[in-house]
């Protein structure tokens, strides 16, 4: 008779469980409390119409939670994780905005100039990000992927097939501006071996380039350990470049006046189209505005906003006018205004600040773009790539080699095409303002198709939004020719890379459940002609949850035998970050020796099967991963089918499908101890 058993997190486990135990400790190095929770779907019937039992005692305290850090030390840590993109802006921003566009160095242009740089933070940051877009979590998480998991929720409708689309944009600009923003940043503050002397501009490229190499060498180690002095790095840098502004604008108070929108308002009436233009640089002192969003996840939404209108905003703000008070004293003498901030024997403490803190801003960028890698292939739209953990105990740290060595290489060939961060902020803008509008595009439907806004009230809040971004993009494609068109094209790249893997990835599995093999006709067939039975157990890895899939069929019609326990194991993944390990996973005995496990996992997270398996130890379902072998399909696909998908797409699904990383080592599977079974497929 079938029974139904759910393992979980709540209660300790009966004595079979001991093992899973002892499992746990040798798969992750420590101890592991293997308990269960209360039943899924109480009350639902079973395979064979037996209601859902929980398996062991249920009464016993839940596992002990992580111990909870203070507001003041979440925002310590936002510091350093958070704010290290738009915290070196001042690298580079205001110098943008007087060069290259035949702009005066007189009063009203320098108010003008810093008027908008202050309406532009407190209209895109304060207003838009921390006030508005922050709101839209997805159980904490935040980021353009979170957003479009979230608009899977509202149903069918039109807005279901552009969403992904956009999202998908969205994340290709992203990737862009994970590329760009080290080479940017680096090459933004050792531009300031120039300040110190002009003989030392030929080794700016140079060494950018070996820090560069650092940088991304050492990400296989993962960011625990210096992760704990990004903070107190980024805390000392706000506090060396707020002091800095400080004492410029104590000697012109003047530059106040510029928090007066009006000084903005005058400068466009002024000088229109080079107004207008000059946005394309303006937007450089928000270039980190997506990031409070993507890396809410991390610390939450208070800590964040702590960190900004305390420490961050502040800062920034003072060091904008410093210099504006630092043009409107030198002129155009004056080469970079931030490091002129900082005369003399401050140049140096200054320099070494600036590189730390444009390391720090390009960590977190890199590291932005594994978890969002690994996001897109646990939602389907990348193949599987290597994911190493560096962490045994933070789940979100990780390094995934194929994009490490991606984004280095993206990096030196921007460094070396466009040599200097002036040249290369063309670029970034349009990364950053891509993305910007497309967020306010897909929150507009959010609002409007999963909270149920009124159309008046979506349009009249992402209407704001969405002048300020589009204004903001249009004056950056100004720079197309001069470098605008890299993450444009970068972009593009891997849209049509995730477009095609998903399309791919859904023809293979119409074809699986047209394969599949109704489980009573199947254990019908086994138990009216037997086969031969060999001592221990058999994983069949399956993305369909229902039916014996066609890797199992094939072993049988080939190898004429089974396992005396087949495990039919399917995992899927949910549109959460996170589904708490131990509350993911169903387990129902189907009779004849078959059970199968259902598997729920976050797309934050990685799946290992020996884990899962370990944990999913109880009456009769007596898992010795000693003895179990997994088997696996391999496909080998041909392009030469029916399907309708595009002939070049055929081809660029199946080179990605020969290359992406084999199921063995994604899930975490025993080499030594798994079987694939080949089948060829028509698409």
């Amino acid at each position: 008779m079938g029974r139904l058993y759910v393992r979980g997190a709540e209660g300790v486990v009966a004595p079979r469980q001991v093992l899973a135990a002892v499992w746990a400790t040798r798969l992750h190095g420590g101890s592991f409390p293997v308990t269960v929770p209360a039943p899924m779907h109480s009350g639902s019937p079973g395979s064979h119409g037996k209601p859902v039992q929980p398996c062991g005692p249920t009464n016993l305290p839940d596992e002990p939670a992580a111990p909870q850090l203070g507001l003041p030390a979440l925002a310590l840590g936002a510091l350093g994780v958070v704010y290290g993109d738009i915290g070196t802006s001042p690298l580079y921003a205001i110098r943008e905005c007087f060069h290259g566009y035949g702009l005066a160095i007189s009063e009203a242009n320098v108010l003008g100039v810093l008027s908008l740089v202050v309406w532009s933070l407190i209209l895109a940051i304060c207003i838009k990000y921390l006030t508005i877009i922050m709101r839209a979590d997805n159980e904490g998480e935040g980021g353009i992927l979170a957003l479009l998991a979230l608009q899977r929720r509202s149903g069918g409708s039109r807005w279901q097939r552009i969403a992904p689309l956009l999202a998908l944009v969205g994340a290709g600009l992203l990737y862009g501006d994970g590329a760009i923003t080290p080479a940017i940043s680096i090459l933004g503050a050792i531009e300031g071996l120039e300040v110190v002397t002009p003989a030392l501009r030929q080794a700016v490229v140079p060494i950018t380039v070996v820090l560069l190499v650092g940088l991304f060498s050492v990400q296989r180690y993962g960011t625990g350990r210096i992760g704990s002095v990004f903070g107190w790095v980024m805390l000392a840098w706000f506090l060396a470049i707020g002091v800095a502004g400080t004492v410029a604008t104590l000697r012109q108070p003047s530059v106040l006046a510029a928090v007066n929108p009006m000084y903005a308002i005058h400068f466009f009436v002024e000088h229109g189209t080079t107004a207008f233009f000059l946005l394309g640089s303006v937007v450089l002192v928000v270039t980190g505005g997506e990031a409070l969003y993507t890396d809410m996840g991390h610390f939450g939404a208070r800590p964040i906003r702590l960190a900004w209108y305390t420490i961050v905003m502040p800062a920034l703000v003072l060091n904008y006018f410093g210099q504006g008070v630092v043009l409107l004293e030198a002129g155009a003498t004056v080469g970079n205004p931030f490091y002129a901030l900082a005369p003399g024997v401050w140049l140096y403490p200054m320099l070494v600040l600036a590189t730390l803190a444009a390391i720090i801003a390009s960590q977190a960028l890199i590291s932005g773009a594994y978890s969002l890698t690994r996001s897109a292939i646990q939602l389907g739209f990348l193949p599987r790539l290597r994911i190493v953990h560096t962490s045994g105990e933070a789940e979100g740290q990780i390094y995934i080699p194929e994009i490490n060595w991606m984004l280095l290489l993206l990096c030196l060939g921007l460094v070396f095409s466009f040599g200097s961060s002036s040249r290369l902020a063309a670029a970034y803008g349009i990364a950053v303002t891509g993305t910007m509008t497309l967020t306010s595009i897909l929150f507009f439907g959010l609002a409007r198709h999963v909270w149920r806004w009124s159309l008046p009230a979506a349009l009249s809040l992402t209407g704001g939004f969405l002048v300020i971004d589009v204004a903001f993009f249009s004056a950056n494609l100004t720079k197309f020719a001069q470098g605008g068109w890299v993450p444009l094209v970068f972009g593009a790249m891997l849209v049509v890379v995730m477009t095609t893997w998903r399309q791919g990835r859904e023809l293979l599995s119409r074809y699986f459940v047209a394969g599949t093999m109704p489980t009573g006709a199947f254990l019908a067939d086994v138990r009216a002609h037997p086969p031969v039975r060999v001592p221990g157990t058999a994983v069949f890895m399956t993305s369909n949850p229902d039916g014996i899939p066609p890797v199992l069929l094939h072993h049988v019609k080939h190898n004429k035998m089974l396992h005396e326990q087949v495990v039919l194991l399917s995992i899927a993944t949910e549109q959460v970050p996170t589904v708490r390990f131990g509350r993911n996973f169903e387990v129902e005995e189907m009779g004849e020796g078959f059970w199968r496990v259902t598997a729920r996992y976050g797309f934050m997270q990685t799946p290992n099967v020996p884990r899962l398996l370990a944990v999913c130890l109880g009456e009769g379902l007596a898992v010795d991963l000693d003895d179990t072998s997994y088997f696996l399909g391999r496909e080998t696909l041909l392009t030469g089918g029916p399907s309708r998908m595009a002939r070049w797409r055929k081809h660029l699904f199946a080179y990605l499908s020969r290359n992406s990383r084999p199921a063995t080592q994604f899930f975490g599977l025993p080499a030594n101890r798994v079987v694939e079974l080949g089948a060829q497929i028509e698409i």
